[in-house]
């Protein structure tokens, strides 16, 4: 069941889309001020929010660009609804991140055209950014098995050759020690992807072998 925070100061309002959506089989939260709103957005993540534009103390407008701004909710769509019916009241909507703008007084057709167009860019969005977040996990598993294949072959290598220098009668301390380096080089050079692939925020992708994708080791990878 999708869930939609309807947030308008007057209790008339929110009663009335609170049915109309109810109706519709949608689970309905509500606030009554920008401050709640913020609150419940960020504690009930709703699918989407019908924002009132004239409220007290923190307009619709304001309440909107902070949640664009928020990284948890920036992709929640936003549709105000607002008793003003002019080009620069929706361009200054549309301008602090809103979806979409619905004036007063507004017919139940209109009201949930608007409400599944806005739900089903929201799930687009959320499936997008599941495949990515697959897409990046199978990249994060090539890079890593490509980069410390090679350094745990050496371990491997160096720590036969030590078992085998042990089963000598006369044990060679420096081909102990050379070996020993070999693997302390190792697990520096595996420190090393774990580190850079930990400090990665935006990942840069290019490819591999045929469709399979591995993440670049690059400074702007980081930024």
């Amino acid at each position: 069941m999708k869930k939609i925070l309807v947030v308008d100061d007057l209790p008339e309002n929110v009663f009335m889309l609170q049915d109309r959506l109810e109706h519709e089989g949608y689970e309905v939260i509500t606030a009554y001020d920008g401050k709640s709103c913020i609150e419940k957005t960020l504690n009930e993540n709703p699918d989407l929010i019908l924002l009132d534009v004239m409220m007290p103390e923190m307009s619709g407008i304001e309440v909107c660009k902070m949640l664009a701004k928020n990284e948890a909710t920036l992709n929640i769509p936003i549709i105000l609804v607002t008793a003003k019916s002019g080009a620069e009241d929706t361009k200054e909507g549309l301008e602090a991140g809103a979806f979409d703008y619905i004036k007063k007084p507004f017919n139940r057709i209109e009201l949930l055209a608007r409400v599944n167009s806005a739900l089903k860019l929201s799930e687009t969005h959320k499936l997008l950014l599941e495949a990515e977040q697959r897409n990046t996990f199978a990249a994060t598993v090539v890079t890593t098995n490509h980069k410390i294949k090679q350094p745990l072959t050496l371990m491997s290598l160096s720590s036969a050759a030590i078992k085998r220098e042990l089963k000598k009668e006369e044990v060679s301390k420096e081909a102990i020690l050379k070996r020993l380096s070999y693997i302390e080089t190792a697990i520096k050079e595996i420190n090393d992807v774990l580190n850079q692939l930990n400090s990665i925020k935006k990942p840069i992708f290019s490819d591999y072998i045929k469709n399979i994708k591995m993440v670049e080791f690059d400074n702007n990878a980081s930024d």
